[in-house]
Formats: C-alpha cells, structure tokens, sequence
C-alpha cells in the first residue's frame, strides 16, 4: 500500500490526513492479523472457558530465568535447567493428559500440559527447597501437580516439602492424585480463613484466587505473619492490580514483575508478581 500511494499520489496529497487513515490502518491491524487466526482455532479446538493453558515462546522462557534469576539469587542456567525439566517430564504430561481426557470432570479441559506462566512456579520450588508450600485457588489443579512434581524431585534429592492449596470448590483439583497427591492437599473452603487456620511457616505464598485488589491484599496481609526468612511470594494477578508491589513496599521487600508471552495462542498472556527479600 505503501508503494502504491508513492507511485501514483503526489507527495501533498499522499500527506494528507484522509488519505494516510487506511494504510496507518493496515498496518496497526498488521500485529494483529495473526490472532484472528488463532482466535478461530481455539473457538473450534479448545474446550476451554477460563486457565486457558498454553506454551511460552522460547525467548519469554529466556527472560523467565534472568527474571527468577534475580529473586532466588540461583544462577541462570540453573533456574533455566529447572524450567526445561519441568517441560520435559514426560510422566507428569502423561498424567495430566489421561486425566484430562476422564469422563466425567466439573471442568473443561483439553487433553494437553502445558503450563505457561506456572512453570515459573515449578522453578522457584526447585530452587528454593521450600518445606511449604502454599497456593489459594486451585481450579483443575494444573499448578498443584505442577509443583507437587517439584517437590516430588527435591525429595528425591533429601528435601522434604508439601504443598497446600486452597479452594471454595468442592470439585476444584481433581488433576492432584496418584503419586503426586502424596506431596499435598487441598483445604476446601474460602482461603482467607484457610489461611487464618494454617499452622506453619509458609516458604512460597502464591495468590491465584479471587483476583479482585482487595481480596488480593487481604490475603498477602493475612499470610504476612506465617511467612518464612526467605519466603517468597508469586501473585498470578499482577499484571491486573499493583497489590504485591504495594504490600512489597510496605515491608521492605523487592518486587518484579515477568510478563508472559503466549506461543501460538489468542490470549495476550497474564505474568507473574515476584515478591522476595534480598537480606534473607
């Protein structure tokens, strides 16, 4: 279009408002063209309504090791090999899969892992060696066996660990059993009185339940007291609200922020709030 308007329009008239509008047009919606498409294979494809699950582009995965890098003080090959070997468990793709593809669950799920932002989750477990771990909203549960696996390879290792999650659904994680159920549990019920009930020192918080600001505060303000000299805490909600970079400031922690990018998916992809201490 370009090359058209320079070949056959004047240069007054091709600098004219009217005349620019649709090639500036073009090429706006250029960025875009691409998730149209992907748009209609996921309506056709996907039996998902929300957690959409999806891979990360190579290079994101890149920049998720610097990022996590820097909050657990690892190296980057070191969280980066942690990132590849949760990809590359095949047992635990399996798993996820043939549950998936049971008759009969509360939730719609494709028949595929992948876990996006959540391998974040699995590489901060790896590298942290947390004995609690604890995650309020669980859905179908694909972070909870997610980082169930970790702490099943750091027992490996002489670590010991469990993770809890939180739910007010009954029905919520249904992907958490067999071998990996021996590492964690689900406390059923809303998560702030979950987590006023929990006896213990938390060394990974991770908000993903109610995602309004307030709901979100009031859960890092009722876990502030439980946690551990080096926890950490992940929020799946800051790229939404500014709650784990205004509670980090308030008690002197640092805060990141990673913002995921989606390969081959419509949804323009959440990140991951990182809320460590540098003096631990």
């Amino acid at each position: 279009m370009k090359n058209f308007l320079k070949r056959f329009l004047p240069v007054g008239v091709r600098r004219l408002p009217i005349v620019r509008f649709l090639p500036r047009i073009l090429y706006a919606s250029s960025y875009y063209n691409r998730r149209y498409w992907e748009i209609l294979k996921w309506g056709f494809r996907s039996r998902e309504d929300s957690n959409f699950t999806y891979d990360l582009t190579d290079l994101n995965i890149q920049y998720l090791a610097w990022a996590l890098s820097v909050a657990t003080r690892k190296t980057y090959s070191e969280i980066h090999g942690y990132l590849q070997e949760a990809r590359n468990d095949f047992e635990l793709q399996r798993h996820v899969i043939e549950m998936a593809r049971k008759p009969g669950q509360a939730y719609a799920a494709d028949p595929r892992c992948v876990f996006g932002r959540r391998l974040g989750w699995y590489a901060v477990v790896r590298a942290m060696k947390p004995r609690a771990v604890l995650e309020t909203g669980v859905d179908k549960g694909l972070g909870a066996v997610l980082l169930c696996s970790a702490l099943l390879r750091n027992s490996e290792e002489g670590y010991d660990g469990r993770y809890y999650g939180t739910d007010i659904n009954g029905e919520a994680g249904y992907l958490l059993c067999r071998k990996y159920r021996r590492f964690g549990e689900i406390l059923y019920g809303d998560s702030i009185q979950s987590l006023k009930r929990f006896r213990g020192t938390i060394d990974l918080f991770i908000h993903d339940s109610d995602h309004s600001a307030e709901y979100e505060y009031q859960e890092y303000q009722t876990i502030s007291g439980k946690l551990g000299r080096k926890a950490i805490i992940l929020s799946d909600n800051s790229h939404v609200t500014d709650r784990l970079a205004v509670f980090s400031l308030e008690n002197g922690r640092r805060f990141l922020f990673f913002p995921e990018v989606p390969k081959d998916h419509w949804y323009p992809g959440g990140g991951i709030g990182i809320s460590f201490c540098v003096d631990g």
